[in-house]
C-alpha cells in the first residue's frame, strides 16, 4: 500500500513521512495512545479510539470469504467435526493461542465461539505455541493461512468463511486511521496521497511486491504475491457500501454481544 510513498513514485505534496514497522497489536496499543498521525489499525480496535481517529476510505483489509484460521496439529485428536455446534464444543475444551486482545481476528473468534480459554502469543510464534503444547489450537493471521497444512498443521475453521455464509458480507480485518485534530485541509491531501499510493501499488503489482519482500517471513515472491493478493484488492482502494456495511455490522454484533462496551460511531475522512 505504501510503496509509493515510502519510494517517492508519487506527489508527496510537501509532506514527509517517516514510516514505522510494527506488529498490528503494537500498532493498536500506540493508537490508543494516540501516538501517531496516520497509522494501520485492527477494526476491533477502531471501537476503543473512534473519539480520536477517523477511518480513511482507503487501505482495507478485508477477508471476503475466508479470513483468520483456527488450526490445530495434524496429531491432534480434532477429527474434523461436520457442524458448526461440533466445532464449537471441541474448541471450547481448548485453550487457544491468539495474536492480541485488541486484534478483529479475536473478536471475530469471540463472535464465533463466545467465552474461551486462550493465551496471547506473539502472531508469529502461535505455531510454535500450539506445537509445544501450550495451546490445542491456534488463531493465525498471517500467511500461515496458506502454509498451515506444510507445517503440519490442519484448519478447524476459517472465520471469513463463516462470517460471509452468516452476514453475506466481507470480514473487516484491518483500516487505516487518521487523527482528528489534524486540520480539514490537511487530512484531505494525505487521504489523497494515501489512495494514490495504493493505486499505484495496485498497478505495478511487481514492483510493489519486491520492494515488500525484505518485509516477508520465509515467503517467495509467488506465496507474497498470493497472500497479499488476499488482502489488498478493489476494498483496499475504496470500502464501498458494502465494505462499511461491513464494518457497521461487526462492531454492531460485537456490541450487541457485549464484547465491545460503547456504541461506535464510524466516521470516514471524506
Amino acid at each position: 500500500m505504501f510503496y509509493a510513498m515510502a519510494e517517492n513514485k508519487i506527489d508527496l505534496r510537501g509532506y514527509r513521512f517517516e514510516h514505522r514497522l510494527e506488529d498490528i497489536q503494537t500498532l493498536n496499543e500506540r493508537a490508543l495512545r494516540g501516538e501517531l498521525h496516520i497509522s494501520a489499525i485492527s477494526i476491533h480496535a477502531y471501537a476503543d479510539v473512534s473519539d480520536r481517529y477517523a477511518l480513511l476510505p482507503c487501505g482495507a483489509s478485508m477477508g471476503d470469504g475466508y479470513g483468520p484460521i483456527i488450526v490445530t496439529l495434524n496429531r491432534s485428536e480434532f477429527s474434523s467435526p461436520t457442524s458448526d455446534d461440533e466445532i464449537r464444543e471441541w474448541l471450547r475444551n481448548r485453550t487457544i493461542a491468539i495474536p492480541g486482545r485488541m486484534t478483529s481476528a479475536y473478536l471475530a473468534l469471540q463472535l464465533y465461539l463466545g467465552q474461551f480459554e486462550h493465551t496471547v502469543v506473539p502472531f508469529d510464534e502461535i505455531f510454535e505455541a500450539v506445537k509445544n503444547g501450550r495451546a490445542g489450537a491456534g488463531l493465525i493471521i498471517h500467511e500461515g493461512q496458506l502454509t498451515y497444512a506444510r507445517s503440519g498443521f490442519r484448519k478447524v475453521v476459517d472465520l471469513g468463511e463463516w462470517w460471509k455464509r452468516e452476514t453475506r458480507l466481507p470480514l473487516p480485518l484491518g483500516g487505516n486511521v487518521l487523527r482528528k485534530d489534524i486540520p480539514l485541509l490537511v487530512r484531505r491531501d494525505l487521504l489523497a496521497i494515501m489512495r494514490e499510493s495504493i493505486d499505484y501499488g495496485l498497478t505495478h503489482r511487481e514492483e510493489a511486491v519486491r520492494h515488500s519482500m525484505p518485509y516477508a517471513r520465509d515467503m517467495d515472491t509467488g506465496l507474497a504475491t498470493k497472500f497479499i493478493g488476499m488482502y489488498v484488492n478493489d476494498y483496499t482502494r475504496d470500502y464501498g457500501e458494502k465494505g462499511r456495511a461491513a464494518i457497521w455490522e461487526f462492531l454492531g454484533a460485537a456490541r450487541r454481544a457485549g464484547y465491545i462496551n460503547r456504541d461506535v460511531e464510524v466516521e470516514f475522512v471524506e
